[in-house]
């Protein structure tokens, strides 16, 4: 509340004199809607030396450390006065002054601390108020409270004509939130305008802490960077910022859980809040079984149980139970029963118990069992002595054999063993059968086997025959043995697909033949990558590609940056049995789409199908709880373009060319597994302390492809035009040889330190300037052969920009004769080089640097065409036919 002082009852005016003295008057207005309000006015204009001050009753702290005063008021323009020059102001003061309580009916002028002095933005004339035009003003001044309990405002008029209107004090507080399932409380912001108040949350009902949950008050009321958070207890999930109990037939068993789970299978939970499943009635849990595992049952009995008996020794061989209950823990025991244990040619019965992790729990009952009876001194059938083929084919082979010359018994059946003979018994198959003769299907073509044959009696089985070996037929149409026409054959039999590989463009379908042609054309290890929008589940493409990382095993340390999703933070990853490592955390921020959840995804669904030195590593994601991460290596020295910049004139040459060719061997990389990026850049080259360049960023949107009224569109503003190819913006013909026009950009970048490629040409006169084929000139002291490497990746036919081999092969040149880099262009225009110009190098010899490879390479013969595809035996026979050279190969049909 305003006061209106009385002559000296609140201030001292010291030796000024009283005439000159005039107080502020309460007035009552009527406002621009005739609603009267009241105000305080004062307008001693004609007189000299005013000093008319308005002090605010005391104003209690209330904590706060920092207020702000808003103050409305009017104000005459002094021009508009007809008199007053000299003695007509157009401010007034605003002071406060601190006090511990509402006690001080006298206040010295000399005690208030002046906050500023106030100016009317607007300022109103006579004429004004006869049409009834007010020219309200609207100022906010801060104030820094923190001595006392309260304080006191006042203005003070020098003589200006001003009516106050309202005076608004406020201060600011960060409202009560809940995040990470933490509160914290509305907070007082800090005294500073810079400064941030720390605060810890506490766990809402029904949670636990996670790592201390912290967040930080801004000056402006809002709340900044969360760390730690907390879990939701056993029993209880995170719904809409608070634990709820999960519903009958869900349960949590650990506070970690990222949610409830169904119970899982064959087990039940009839009560919210549940932690573990009870199992249904003939099913158990072991002690050692998790919550999240199936309840499972005893196993059934062994099966198949045979004897081998030598004198007085005795084999049992049995085959694991038809029912296993659920689990892969069976173990089995023997128990023994003979009519006398110490005489030959007894009479024994072994029985074979089967149990797994249930069998002892409560209620499942006795060990299922099968018993044997053998007689000691019994002998063993003799081995089987032939063994011949009945019919052969491609895939199959039907065996013969006779009995055994001393069966010893009757033989109950025979056992089959077999395998590929290169494996050398390595990995082989058994089959049974009660006759003499078995079909073995099932095998390779053209393959060797090894056969062994063995008889059983009741006393066990007998030694196995010698091994005898039979080979499969061949395949009908051999891929490359009956001459290269076959080759074609194939390439010609199948439809609709195609794939590139290097120059050679195959026809693809789904033939086992053409795969093996394939796999006799492409390099062993050859990788392609797969698009994880072709997955109908992202969260599939997410677990086939990315590791998952327990949040527990992050600890997040401050915030680097702001990223098109979210938060990136710095921090340390430590795995069990790892080291710990620095890591950049991606996080997708809260109420998130669909789409923007899948777009987040699928950057480290790519991601982590790379795996380069300059490819920036994909440590794993957080999917199974909030929010969302994707954890990186750290980068330390950040984007190339910003290092640059920082970093202006501070390398070599070679220092740069070696920067390039890590940048191209990484997109050589990505190029071999048929990926294309679309938005190489400085900015999305990372930098790590080594200063190794590393390809990052591979989040650009598809929309370019789906959607013809997006030409200029992608997930982030534009698309970027200074880097991308002529024909990638006009057609979207996005291709590996686009991501060589802009690795030429970068090129451009790296050796002006991060300059911006065109200036400020607007991307309209980019466009045009491009079309008409105008290209970058080369940066200041850029050796010739770089400018003509530019030159060369911005060809306007994309068929003739070299490919990333090429140029990391010409690199390499550079780096090994860095005397090539000593011819720059300066500031004369650069005309182009010939293609295949010898540069002199340092050395005195002469070196190749074109990356066109006839330039530098002589034109392949035939023979070396054939050579490279395993086919240079027919050599001769394209003599004959007259094909000399490679373009007579363009004419080659199948006739």
């Amino acid at each position: 509340m305003l006061c209106c002082p009385h002559k000296d009852k609140k201030f001292s005016q010291g030796d000024k004199k009283q005439e000159t003295l005039r107080f502020w008057e309460e007035v009552s207005i009527m406002d621009e809607k005739n609603i009267p309000i009241r105000t305080y006015q004062v307008c001693n204009v004609l007189e000299p030396s005013q000093n008319n001050w308005l002090r605010t009753d005391w104003i209690p702290r209330s904590g706060a450390q920092r207020v702000y005063v808003e103050v409305k008021f009017t104000l005459r323009d002094c021009n508009s006065l007809p008199g007053v020059t000299g003695t007509c102001k157009e401010t007034f003061n605003l002071y406060y002054h601190e006090s511990n309580e509402d006690r001080e009916s006298y206040i010295k002028e000399s005690s208030f601390i002046k906050v500023d002095t106030v100016a009317a933005d607007e300022s109103f004339t006579q004429v004004d108020v006869g049409d009834r035009i007010m020219k309200l003003n609207t100022e906010v001044r801060d104030v820094k409270v923190t001595t006392k309990k309260g304080f006191y405002l006042a203005f003070q008029d020098v003589g200006a004509c001003i009516a106050l209107v309202s005076v608004r004090v406020f201060y600011k507080t960060c409202p009560l939130t809940i995040r990470n399932l933490a509160t914290f409380p509305d907070t007082v912001t800090g005294a500073d305008t810079s400064s941030l108040v720390e605060v810890r949350g506490s766990c809402v009902n029904r949670s636990e802490e996670r790592e201390e949950p912290k967040m930080y008050c801004g000056a402006d009321g809002e709340w900044l960077v969360p760390i730690g958070g907390c879990f939701c207890s056993p029993g209880y999930e995170e719904r809409g910022g608070a634990c709820k109990a999960c519903t009958a037939g869900f349960y949590k068993a650990r506070s970690v859980d990222p949610a409830c789970a169904k119970c899982p299978p064959h087990s039940y939970s009839l009560r919210d809040g549940a932690t573990v499943c009870d199992c249904h009635t003939g099913y158990f849990r072991a002690d050692s079984d998790p919550a999240s595992m199936s309840c499972t049952q005893p196993p059934s009995a062994p099966q198949q149980l045979i004897s081998v008996v030598n004198e007085t020794s005795v084999v049992l061989e049995w085959a694991p139970p038809r029912r296993l209950g659920g689990r892969s823990d069976a173990i089995y025991s023997v128990d023994r029963l003979g009519e006398n244990p110490h005489l030959t040619h007894t009479r024994y019965t072994f029985t074979v118990h089967a149990r797994n992790g249930v069998s002892r729990a409560s209620g499942a009952g006795s060990a299922p069992s099968v018993s044997v009876s053998v007689t000691t001194n019994q002998a063993a059938p003799s081995p089987v002595s032939m063994i011949q083929v009945l019919d052969v084919t491609r895939h199959s082979l039907l065996l013969s054999w006779q009995q055994p010359d001393r069966p010893n018994g009757v033989i109950l059946e025979y056992e089959v063993k077999f395998y590929e003979k290169d494996q050398k018994e390595r990995s082989y198959r058994i089959m049974r059968t009660f006759s003499q003769t078995v079909d073995v299907t099932g095998l390779s073509p053209l393959t060797v086997y090894v056969f062994h044959v063995r008889a059983r009696t009741a006393a066990g089985y007998g030694d196995f025959s010698s091994p005898f070996e039979f080979s499969t037929n061949s395949d009908p149409f051999p891929l490359i043995g009956e001459g290269v026409n076959s080759a074609f054959l194939l390439l010609r039999a199948a439809k609709n697909i195609y794939i590139t590989y290097g120059a050679v463009q195959l026809i693809y379908s789904h033939s086992s033949l053409l795969s093996s042609l394939l796999s006799l054309l492409l390099p062993t290890g050859v990788k392609i990558y797969v698009d994880p929008f072709t997955y109908e589940d992202p969260d599939q493409a997410i677990h086939d590609f990315a590791k998952e990382i327990d949040v527990s095993s992050i600890h997040i340390e401050k915030v680097i940056g702001m990223g098109e999703f979210g938060e990136v933070c710095s921090g340390r990853l430590r795995l069990q049995g790892k080291r710990e490592i620095y890591v950049a955390i991606k996080s997708l921020k809260a109420g998130y789409s669909d789409k923007q959840r899948r777009d987040f995804l699928s950057e480290a669904s790519i991601m982590g199908q790379f795996d380069h030195p300059n490819i920036i590593r994909l440590e794993g994601v957080v999917t199974r709880c909030k929010p969302l991460m994707i954890i990186t290596e750290y980068m330390e020295n950040g984007s190339l373009d910003a290092f640059l910049r920082k970093h202006d004139g501070q390398f070599t040459v070679i220092q740069l060319v070696g920067m390039l060719r890590g940048i191209a061997s990484g997109m050589k990389y990505l190029s071999d597994m048929n990926y294309v990026h679309r938005d190489l850049a400085a900015r999305n080259i990372l930098v790590n302390s080594n200063l190794v360049c590393k390809v990052s960023d591979f989040g650009l949107s598809r929309v370019l492809e789906d959607d013809p009224e997006a030409a200029y569109t992608a997930r982030v503003g534009h698309i970027p035009i200074r880097w991308t190819a002529p024909e990638a913006i006009t057609y979207r013909k996005f291709t590996t040889s686009s991501d060589v026009w802009s690795y030429g950009i970068v090129m451009w970048e790296v050796v002006s330190y991060g300059e911006r490629p065109y200036w400020d040409m607007n991307n309209q006169d980019v466009m045009k300037a491009v079309e008409e084929g105008y290209r970058l000139p080369a940066p200041m002291d850029c050796p010739v052969v770089l400018h003509q490497l530019m030159l060369d990746c911005w060809e306007r036919e994309r068929a003739e920009r070299p490919s990333f081999s090429q140029i990391l092969n010409m690199l390499d040149k550079l780096i090994r004769n860095p005397g090539t880099l000593r011819r720059t262009g300066g500031d004369r225009y650069i005309l182009p080089i010939p293609t295949g110009t010898m540069l002199e190098s340092g050395l005195g010899s002469e070196v190749c640097v074109s990356v066109v490879p006839e330039a530098c390479v002589p034109e392949w013969s035939v023979y070396e065409w054939l050579q490279s595809i395993g086919l240079e035996i027919y050599r001769e026979t394209f003599a004959a036919a007259g094909y000399n050279n490679l373009e007579s190969l363009l004419a080659l049909t199948h006739q």
